[in-house]
């Protein structure tokens, strides 16, 4: 943590600016240590100011250490502002994707100075994981996978995926997790066509596919996983043949994952096996992105990505195929890559699996 900000002034000083400021939770948490959902922080050259009202005092004083922490009340947008003027900040640099509309207005009429965007200030420094967050990742993606294992012994027809969703969520927290990582995917049926489809009250039947895209929040981090199964029964012939394809696919992307390749030949390495196998209108999403604080977080691995994969960054390597009115695959591990290629943190076996009645 503490090297952080140093880091942070290195930016700030190549960027030409005073300060930079968030009213960003991820953010903040990556740069102070809070975990709550409201702050503000300003830093400077020389300071590191952190601001939060009344209901976070306590809070903040026990998880941000070395930072001048200073309870607010009312507008934060405004005590914000307010604090970069009391800081002589002329210059000011945020990350646009971290601020609403609303509150860069709020900042702007209290703030008589620049206030420069700049979207990679902080994202640059968090797509690089040091060992402790990566330790985080694991340990947070073994606990996701543990709950997996003991309720897929548990899985019957008629369980509707609203039920078994909420089951997942239940032991995350039951087992020491803040919560979902997010909103837990659960499909049967030709609904798994759905990528990001929101579980409802369809039952499982003999002869669904079952996807689960799944991961928890602990200590901060978070993890994400996607398995694809068969109830009972392969569900109809396109199931194996698309199962096979996507894992290999899947397999290939691991395989090239390494320092150096850019994110967008990682994509293609799996795409074009899926393309050449006639099924490239059926795979529409990027391969994977980035995991850490946010569960969706920088580098993107899709066809227009240019960053080049560096040692210590964490993504998701996750082909899909969804046939419409039929059903869909998706196979997801988290990947730290590391000098010499990768390492997989996701444990759970990859081998087709008919779950049994």
């Amino acid at each position: 943590m503490r090297q952080r900000i140093p880091k942070l002034r290195e930016r700030l000083a190549a960027a030409g600016c005073d300060a930079f400021f968030s009213l960003s939770p991820p953010a903040n948490q990556y740069l102070s240590g809070f975990r709550g959902s409201t702050s503000a922080i300003a830093v400077t050259h020389t300071e590191a100011v952190f601001l939060c009202d009344f209901r976070y005092t306590e809070q903040a004083q026990i998880q941000v250490e070395g930072w001048a922490v200073e309870e607010v009340s009312g507008s934060l947008p405004t005590r914000l502002a307010e604090r970069l003027a009391g800081l002589g900040a002329r210059t000011a640099v945020y990350d646009p994707q971290g601020l609403t509309v609303a509150q860069l207005s709020e900042i702007q009429q209290a703030h008589d100075g620049t206030l420069k965007p700049d979207a990679d200030i902080v994202a640059a420094l968090r797509q690089i994981k040091e060992p402790g967050e990566i330790e985080a990742i694991r340990q947070a993606s073994a606990l996701a996978e543990g709950v997996l294992a003991d309720l897929m012994c548990e899985l019957r027809a008629g369980t509707t995926e609203r039920e078994f969703a909420a089951r997942f969520e239940y032991e995350f927290k039951r087992r020491g997790a803040s919560g979902p990582a997010f909103d837990t995917i659960v499909l049967f049926g030709p609904r798994t066509s759905l990528p990001h489809g929101a579980p409802d009250d369809t039952p499982l039947k003999t002869g669904d596919a079952v996807l689960l895209d799944f991961g928890c929040r602990l200590n901060g981090y978070c993890s994400d996983l996607t398995r694809t199964y068969a109830f009972g029964t392969i569900p109809q012939p396109w199931f194996e043949g698309a199962y096979e394809l996507v894992l290999t696919a899947q397999r290939i992307a691991l395989e090239a994952a390494r320092p150096g390749i850019s994110a967008r030949e990682l994509d293609a390495t799996a795409r074009d096996l899926i393309e050449e196998a006639g099924q490239g209108k059926h795979f529409g999403h990027g391969l994977g992105h980035g995991v850490g604080i946010e569960v969706h977080e920088a580098p993107r691995m899709n066809r227009e990505s240019e960053t080049i994969l560096e040692p210590g960054m964490v993504i998701t390597i996750e082909p899909g195929v969804y046939l419409p009115g039929q059903g869909g695959i998706r196979i997801e591990d988290l990947v730290a890559v590391t000098q010499g290629g990768c390492d997989v943190l996701s444990e759970t076996s990859k081998e087709l699996r008919v779950i049994q009645t």
